[in-house]
């Protein structure tokens, strides 16, 4: 199981105030537009649960992840009952 985070956060800027700067100050600082995302990796069996507790079924998560129904089944703990 691996997990990484990664956050890139813009350096703080310092804003001097005068009384001519005021109303330039009184704005909020903006982020730029290239700054980058935060993302975080999931396991495989990490992803079937996010899939299947969004409501996706079995048959759906084995292809959306290319993995069989029986690798899904086992990741959730479902047992095949036979009669």
């Amino acid at each position: 199981m691996s997990i990484s985070i990664s956050s890139t956060l813009p350096a703080p800027s310092v804003a001097v105030t005068s009384p001519s700067t005021k109303a330039a100050a009184a704005q909020p600082a903006r982020q730029p537009a290239n700054a980058a995302a935060d993302t975080v990796q999931l396991s495989e069996s990490q992803q079937v649960y996010q899939l299947y507790n969004q409501g996706q079924a079995v048959s759906q998560i084995a292809s959306s992840l290319s993995i069989t129904v029986d690798a899904v089944n086992s990741y959730l703990g479902i047992t095949a009952t036979t009669t």
